[in-house]
């Protein structure tokens, strides 16, 4: 994609700087971010880039490759919550919070291509906010750090766009390093990059895109996020990254069952998952991987119900042919699942999966393997 050339073609002048920003994929660790839990994600290969420059009249001018659409032009000093619509709310909310939060973001030419996959739990908005929010840093002299940037993107989907996402997904796309899956906790965003490189250990991560496309502005995403809340209130804690493991059984007996008690169970259980994740990384035992991922999807399927059918057959058929592990990886509700697989088995099972979505009638998945790439960066 040359995204120089395409702007000029629309602004008439070559851009200030190009940038670029990853979709992820999460290892382990899911709809723990907003209750303050821990979560594993690498970033992908695949990028949203950037070429952006500076404009000082308030005019704020968007553009994407991969619309049909011509340039969205917004005031910067009008700019309100959901006001923008379609893809363009997601730069148009970077621009408004950066605002908001008292930078002088006078407004910018930007123009968009992507290859992270949309639709597919692969955060390919993160990708959008980030990357641009990461080109205004550099292009206004902002001097922001990548953190700081990750909360003004999720505070641009929060509140302008209208989805009540973690900071998961920006913090993967801004600080993910190459070679490296992010053990990050999201209270404080403090974080470590875990050695996660499957190809010398002659593993593959596969990501198959179920092609079955989720909202998470559906309203069901934040249904789960009121319930985790709900049970944190319940048990008398801020959230329920102050359960353990180990105090899970007395808080379920607390809870009496049902949904809010299944939300728990699935928190708590998965942020136990990603520290047994990172243990086996860090003893360099990546094979012991694979059934913790099955286990959490079974959490996901059964506790949250997050999963369709299309991701669950995934997770049988990858694991029926002979791969260490699976899961559903990101919202749920169709999008994407993670095989981590033998490399000598990965075609094999790659296969297995595309033909047990043919014999099921569905719609044929992409495959692909994901190798951990760089996070957010300037190209030129």
């Amino acid at each position: 994609m040359n995204v120089a050339t395409g702007f000029e073609a629309l602004y008439g002048t070559a851009p200030e700087g190009i940038w670029a920003a990853p979709g992820r994929v999460n290892l382990i660790g899911e709809y723990t971010d907003f209750n303050d839990g821990f979560v594993l994600p690498l970033a992908l290969p695949h990028t949203t880039v950037a070429a952006v420059s500076r404009r000082d009249d308030g005019v704020l001018r968007l553009h994407s490759a991969d619309t049909d659409g011509g340039v969205v032009q917004l005031d910067t000093a009008t700019l309100e919550p959901l006001s923008g619509g379609g893809w363009a709310a997601y730069p148009a909310g970077v621009v408004w919070a950066l605002r908001a939060a008292g930078h002088p973001v006078t407004g910018a030419d930007v123009h968009l291509a992507s290859t992270v996959p949309t639709g597919a739990g692969l955060s390919s908005s993160a990708a959008l906010e980030v990357v641009t929010a990461l080109a205004l840093n550099d292009l206004f002299g902002l001097g922001l750090t990548r953190p700081e940037l990750a909360r003004i993107a999720q505070r641009a989907e929060n509140a302008f766009v209208g989805v009540p996402c973690g900071v998961m997904d920006q913090m993967a796309s801004a600080c993910a390093e190459e070679g490296h899956a992010l053990h990050l906790d999201t209270r404080d965003l403090s974080y470590r990059q875990v050695p996660f490189d499957p190809a010398p250990e002659g593993l593959t991560l596969l990501v198959v895109d179920t092609r079955v496309k989720h909202a998470l502005g559906d309203g069901a995403y934040a249904e789960r996020r009121a319930g985790c809340e709900a049970g944190a209130r319940a048990l008398g804690v801020r959230t329920l990254r102050e359960v353990s493991a180990a105090h899970l059984p007395d808080a379920l007996a607390r809870l009496g069952g049902g949904t809010t008690a299944r939300y728990v169970r699935h928190v708590v259980s998965d942020n136990d998952r990603v520290a047994r994740t990172i243990a086996l990384l860090d003893a360099g035992r990546t094979r012991e991987v694979g059934p913790v991922l099955t286990e959490g999807h079974a959490s996901l399927r059964d506790d949250l119900r997050v999963s369709c059918p299309e991701l669950d057959l995934v997770v049988t058929a990858a694991n029926t042919a002979g791969a260490l592990g699976a899961r559903m990886t990101g919202g749920g509700f169709g999008g994407s699942a993670v095989v981590l697989v033998e490399s000598a088995r990965a075609d094999a099972v790659a296969t297995a999966v595309e033909e047990a979505f043919a014999g099921a009638g569905y719609t044929a998945p992409g495959v692909f393997p994901a190798a951990p790439s760089a996070g957010a960066r300037r190209l030129a």
